[in-house]
């Protein structure tokens, strides 16, 4: 690990002006990803900017239609909270399912989307529930955030407060965890309000994206039964030690298939 300069600052004000005061800053929130990046010294940065003692990136309200959930609030914290479990079950599940007790008792929900990692599970729950990234400076809509692997649309220095999910009347979770760091090989959230509906995999590839097709199948017919020989070509999808690009592209109709399920 280089050497660094660390801030913990305790206002929202504060950690903006450290945070924009130099360019090679890093925000520090869980830790879970940068820490073991600059103890391999993947990355150098000249100051931290650690954002756990600002009390106005965590919590968990519901306004209306949605859930308002702080970027600093813990996996933990949202797979207990009885506001998750009551309004959108499926997001307390894939926040139980992340990692294990330790990255999911430091690790936390603004921290996870802003690394944009392409087999983490938050990006699925974003997309698929069709999420607003609230930042200090404007709101960002899911389905622009995510623009690639580890890229998101935030700008320099730009800091997450909070995500916006809407409350839909249905919605499930599945995954296929990679066994040892529980990182899903393919997982899918789908969401059902009306006759929308909005199937997210994650896992399968670069950043995650919606599977348009199965969306349109489900909007016909929300059955695990409309993804039946749905066609889906392994082109574009992630192939690695872990799995191929064909063996994802099978399980991302057996995901979305339990996912239908569990809304069900």
């Amino acid at each position: 690990m280089y050497d660094f300069d660390y801030y913990r600052p305790a206002s929202l004000e504060k950690a903006g002006q450290l945070i924009a005061s130099g360019r090679e800053r890093k925000l520090l929130a869980g830790g879970m990803s940068l820490i073991p990046t600059l103890k391999l010294r993947l990355a150098q940065y000249a100051a931290l900017v650690d954002l756990g003692a600002v009390r106005d990136l965590k919590g968990i309200r519901r306004e209306e239609d949605a859930l308002v959930i702080g970027a600093m609030t813990e996996h933990a914290t949202v797979a207990a909270a009885p506001e998750v479990i009551a309004a959108i079950p499926a997001l307390a599940v894939l926040a139980g399912g992340i990692g294990d007790p330790l990255v999911r008792n430091r690790g936390t929900l603004g921290g996870s989307i802003a690394n944009a990692d392409p087999a983490a599970d938050y990006p699925a729950g974003l997309v698929g529930l069709g999420a607003t990234i609230c930042t200090v400076k404007r709101t960002i809509p899911a389905d622009e955030f995510f623009l690639g692997l580890f890229e998101t649309a935030l700008g320099p220095g730009e800091i997450i407060a909070a995500v916006r999910f809407p409350i839909p009347e249905r919605a499930g979770y599945a995954k296929l965890p990679q066994p040892a760091s529980r990182y899903p090989l393919v997982a899918a959230m789908v969401a059902k309000t009306g006759r929308r509906v909005r199937v997210a995999i994650t896992g399968a590839a670069p950043a995650v994206f919606r599977w348009k097709e199965a969306e349109a199948r489900l909007a016909q017919h929300f059955a695990p039964s409309a993804l039946d020989g749905v066609e889906i070509r392994a082109e574009g999808l992630s192939s690695d030690i872990h799995a191929s690009a064909e063996y994802r592209a099978h399980c991302m109709e057996i995901m979305a298939k339990r996912a239908v399920l569990a809304a069900c």
